[in-house]
């Protein structure tokens, strides 16, 4: 390319030769939802360990610097993907006479929005979203559980601790699924070989958990989880 200016100014306009092979074809902007793809895409292959911006600029065939132009850090990473699953939540319009199925059906929503990327509910702990999408949730469970009655400050309460709860909930059972897929993990028990375990620990110094081990690790599918909640919103009710 010339140096002088001008030069340069006047090859703009110079008429490529037949024979010159024509430009490349342009990549896709890299933009903060392509980056949320991306991200996801790790996640649901191998897990949020696995997340790291290198990774992500890796799907995208990029370097990690491009990423910078949309994202500050891994921080407003995770923010980009909560806010993006929360995005999926569909929120009721309040009732007071329905309250609770509401609330219990908003976090169901959240739950499995967690359980379809192994681990990512990580990325909502300890953290204070400033996402819109993140916010909008937050918004519609206050406000459910302002028409069922609760004050103010209560209902602030319930909610941090019912979205900690679904959080911890989603990321145990995201790590024992990722678990059960190392079949060289012997420790990784069945129902039944840990109910035969415990049944056989010995009575005089375990009798209550000898004796009790069906109780202990019954439940399928997600009935611990609706218990817990359901015993959270009954109490609230009771008080």
């Amino acid at each position: 390319m010339p140096t002088d200016p001008r030069q340069r100014r006047a090859a703009l306009h110079v008429q490529p030769r037949e024979d010159v092979a024509s430009p490349k074809k342009r990549k896709t902007p890299i933009t903060a939802d392509r980056i949320t793809d991306a991200a996801l895409q790790v996640i649901a292959a191998e897990g949020y360990d696995a997340l790291t911006i290198r990774r992500v600029a890796a799907v995208l065939e990029t370097g990690p610097s491009s990423l910078y132009a949309h994202i500050v850090n891994k921080d407003d990473l995770d923010d980009l993907l909560i806010g993006r699953l929360y995005s999926e939540i569909k929120l009721p319009e309040p009732d007071p006479a329905t309250w609770r199925e509401q609330l219990l059906d908003v976090y169901a929503q959240m739950r499995d929005q967690y359980l379809k990327y192994p681990g990512v509910s990580r990325a909502a702990l300890a953290v204070v979203s400033t996402h819109l999408e993140t916010l909008r949730v937050g918004e519609g469970l206050l406000a459910i559980l302002l028409a069922g009655g609760l004050e103010a400050q209560t209902a602030a309460w319930v909610l941090d601790a019912l979205t900690l709860y679904v959080n911890g909930y989603a990321l145990e059972r995201s790590l024992v699924q990722q678990r059960r897929q190392h079949h060289d993990d012997d420790w990784v028990l069945s129902r039944e070989e840990l109910v035969s375990r415990l049944s056989a620990l010995p009575a005089d110094r375990f009798p209550h958990t000898s004796r009790h081990a069906a109780e202990l690790t019954s439940g399928s599918g997600h009935d611990r989880f609706d218990f817990t909640l359901s015993l959270i919103l009954d109490h609230l009710t009771r008080a």
